[in-house]
């Protein structure tokens, strides 16, 4: 009897990429000037968060990943792991979940730098409090 070959693991093409790299090779110069808008007013806010690709999108972490950002066709997501935790006054997080909420952007007029950088600090401050959002026990 014919043995079966070994299926291979998916490698994501992001894998090794640096968020610079995935910018220049993955987006349009629109996206990339909300991408990189972002970016700064995450470093800011954030100045200890570290940014790489993982799941395939720039993600930024602090005791965890924090916020990721997620280009699509017709915008930029800008989502936080604890987003349902986030206070929202202005009501500017989309989501039916009940962990994850986001934001979409199609221009970087769309950029509200006070609300976004309150949940950038949220977000933070949840971390640090609650753990890694990715570990099931720190949810």
């Amino acid at each position: 009897m014919p043995t079966q070959p070994k299926a291979m693991p998916k490698v994501s093409p992001t894998i090794g990429t640096s968020v610079d790299e995935y910018i220049a090779q993955k987006l349009t110069v629109e996206q990339a000037e909300i991408v990189n808008a972002l970016r700064q007013l995450v470093r800011a806010t954030a100045p200890k968060s570290s940014e790489q690709i993982k799941w395939a999108q720039p993600v930024f972490e602090e005791n965890g990943p924090f916020a990721f950002i997620k280009p699509a066709k017709a915008h930029v997501t800008f989502g936080f792991w604890r987003g349902a935790e986030l206070a929202d006054p202005s009501g500017l997080l989309l989501g039916d979940g009940d962990r994850m909420k986001h934001i979409r952007l199609t221009s970087v007029k769309d950029i509200r730098k006070k609300e976004f950088q309150a949940f950038v600090k949220q977000a933070v401050k949840l971390n640090h409090a609650k753990g890694d959002p990715t570990k099931r026990a720190n949810r």
